[in-house]
């Protein structure tokens, strides 16, 4: 037992209870955009903030703190975020005994639209077009998809936020077609669909 100990004791476990290390990214395309740095709290005092290409450095937990921390109830509060994410990743791992940060990694690659609309003008006419989702885009979607559907979810009902988060993370994992940031995700592709 006290070897297992140490060997936690060296490694960088996120809320020193979940591993990143053991985490894989099935998404092929995902892979360079999902970090899994292990650090004990997800807090980079913005020191990748300066470009736009510097949120893929930021820790994938970390980058679902802050888009929950830009919601109107829970503007600047990190630590209310970081408690939120830490609790709803209790509930995951009671639920499905995996490791939480996998099933919000699975969550990601199921909830992000691969294909989007842009509008282009010809003459006075906007006409939608179907496009390619960037990978960086689709995890910055997958990532919005989710903290809306917390958001909603914890306003129509009396669960806890955390709770509502952890039902979301499931459901998107397992791909679920009831789960809120999975309907999203196929609005999205369907509405592409039919710009082609």
């Amino acid at each position: 037992m006290a070897g297992a100990e140490e060997k936690a004791a060296g490694k960088k476990l996120l809320f020193n209870l979940w591993d990143a290390s053991e985490v894989t990214v099935n998404d092929p395309g995902l892979i360079r955009y999902i970090n899994l740095t292990p650090t004990i709290i997800p807090q980079s005092c913005g020191k990748n903030s300066q470009q736009d290409f510097n949120k893929s450095n930021i820790m994938i937990v970390e980058r679902l703190i802050n888009k929950l921390m830009q919601t109107e109830n829970n503007t600047g509060k990190k630590q209310l975020a970081t408690r939120i994410v830490r609790d709803a990743f209790d509930i995951v791992y009671k639920k499905t005994k995996q490791n939480p940060i996998q099933v919000l990694v699975d969550a990601i690659a199921n909830t992000g639209p691969r294909e989007e609309t842009v509008r282009l003008k010809y003459g006075g006419i906007n006409v939608p077009k179907s496009v390619d989702t960037a990978p960086l885009r689709r995890v910055d979607s997958a990532i919005g998809f989710i903290a809306e559907a917390t958001l909603k979810g914890s306003r129509s009902s009396k669960k806890r936020v955390s709770a509502v988060l952890a039902d979301e993370l499931i459901a998107a994992a397992k791909g679920d077609g009831k789960c809120y940031s999975v309907n999203k995700k196929e609005e999205r592709e369907r509405i592409a669909k039919s710009a082609r």
